[in-house]
């Protein structure tokens, strides 16, 4: 047995290191360390003893970290970290090896996934990195460690040995996803629920897989090409709800479940499975999905008949040429009857548009934003274009010399929001960021848009607070953003 400590460090406050695009989000999301936390599982599963302390989400600094350990010593410590915050996790695995020098420290996530020997070479207290899921790759690796086997023997680790670097082959992927635990029931045993939010979502909330990797090709999507890969794997639909179940028996105050697989409906079969086994127990439970903007009206529907809520799509570009250069392969005329599809269902949708994408200029990105209106989703998010080690949009980006910086610190703003570090030949970083800063107000300030809020708040008076706590949000972002803009001035 070996004891193995799963750490999110500490860096900003309220760092979303778990997020798609890591950094401390406008809206105040925090998503779960999901992956930490299926890990944390199968390790303890495997026999090992086990801690999860997400520091981000307790809020504790790396002394806080070592007095709630106390005397407890790992012999392993797992270290979540991500593109933006790579260099500073770094000084806290120093700080590990240090107060615990006899440790393996071992990075994990998208970032050591995509540049494993970058990342080791970085700091000589970094031991090893594991090459995407590694819900095998640690209790492997806590086997060798205690029976004394080479680290050779260890597929989908990359490893420091003396003064060099070695990786391994990457080791296949999991194809049984049922056998793993319930990451809600480790959420349950480690974490504090009340501590994660999603402001599109009802409070508390818990996020959950129902399979891993996507089939689609869009060109920036960070977890399919350098972690999960673009095969999906699915549990099956009975495991799916008995870990609903599970939800509603031992986490009773969760008011919503978050499936938050890339793309939920990337097999219409396996959610056609799931909602049935959901009706078919007479459950009532409230979730949200991740969605392509494509599904049939005949899905839709059902899924709102096994309660879910709401649907989050990834538009990115309301014009077609612009989706065509990023890989999308979507029709536009589908998004609209996608749009209004899920509205007849009775289902919410949340949009997101990026700009700054292949061809982008601010006549294509006026074209989305007309789009948008058009959709009147109840909520749109516009973002610019995140790029990360790994993906088909960072090798774009870096080969036509649109990066402004390879510093990765630089991927935040000095409070920790996301920025943009693209200047490409048609839209510069700043323009870009003041594009989605104008479209994102003039969207949620209009009159159509209030007004539906208005009447979605009078008939469902749960989503009419949670709209409010949104919008209290929002404008104090405006407040800042206006305050900050005249002090710049």
């Amino acid at each position: 047995m070996v004891n193995i400590l799963f750490l999110n460090p500490p860096f900003l406050p309220g760092f979303s290191r778990a997020s798609r695009s890591p950094a401390v989000t406008k809206g105040g999301t925090l998503y779960f360390p999901i992956w930490l936390a299926y890990a944390t599982g199968a390790a303890e599963q495997a026999g090992h003893a086990v801690r999860l302390i997400d520091c981000a989400a307790s809020a504790y600094s790396l002394q806080d970290l070592f007095s709630v350990l106390g005397s407890w010593q790992p012999e392993l410590v797992v270290i979540d970290t991500s593109t933006p915050s790579i260099l500073h996790d770094v000084q806290v695995v120093e700080k590990i090896k240090a107060r615990f020098p006899k440790t393996f420290t071992l990075l994990v996530g998208s970032h050591p996934s995509a540049l494993p020997r970058e990342s080791i070479a970085l700091s000589a207290a970094v031991d090893g990195a594991a090459l995407g899921e590694y819900d095998a790759t640690v209790p492997d690796l806590a086997d060798a460690l205690e029976k004394g086997r080479e680290l050779q023997e260890v597929p989908g680790l990359a490893y420091r040995q003396g003064e060099t670097i070695f990786r391994n082959a990457r080791r296949p992927l999991l194809e049984a996803l049922d056998p793993l635990p319930f990451v809600s029931e480790v959420y349950a045993k480690h974490l504090r629920v009340a501590d994660y939010f999603f402001a599109a979502a009802n409070y508390p909330l818990v996020q959950i897989m129902t399979g891993r990797g996507c089939p689609h090709r869009c060109f920036f999507c960070v977890y399919p090409q350098v972690f999960h890969s673009r095969r999906y794997r699915v549990r099956s639909a009975g495991n799916v709800v008995d870990e609903l179940a599970f939800i509603q028996r031992n986490l009773p105050d969760v008011r919503e479940v978050g499936f938050e697989d890339d793309c939920f409906t990337a097999s219409p079969n396996h959610v056609r499975q799931i909602c049935q086994e959901i009706l078919a127990r007479g459950m009532r439970i409230k979730w949200y999905c991740n969605v392509r903007g494509d599904v049939h009206p005949d899905l839709l529907r059902l899924m709102k008949q096994a309660g879910c809520r709401l649907v989050t799509v990834g538009f990115e570009s309301g014009h077609q040429k612009i989706l065509d250069g990023m890989g999308k392969h979507a029709k536009l005329e589908k998004y609209e009857k996608f749009v209004r599809d899920a509205k007849n269902a009775g289902l919410m949708v949340h949009g997101c548009m990026m700009v700054g994408n292949p061809g982008d200029t601010r006549e294509t990105v006026a074209i989305s934003y007309a789009f948008a209106t058009r959709a009147n989703c109840d909520s749109m998010q516009f973002y610019p274009l995140f790029v990360y080690p790994g993906t088909e949009a960072y090798d774009w980006a870096l080969t036509n010399n649109y990066l402004k910086t390879t510093d990765f610190t630089q991927w935040l703003t000095p409070d920790g929001n996301h920025n943009c570090i693209l200047d490409t030949p048609t839209l510069s970083a700043r323009e870009i960021v003041e594009l989605c800063d104008h479209y994102l107000k003039k969207y949620h300030l209009r009159p159509r848009y209030i007004l539906m809020k208005l009447w979605q708040a009078l008939c469902h008076p749960t989503e009419g607070y949670r709209t409010l706590l949104s919008a209290k949000t929002f404008f104090l972002h405006l407040l800042r953003h206006r305050s900050g803009s005249a002090a710049d001035d």
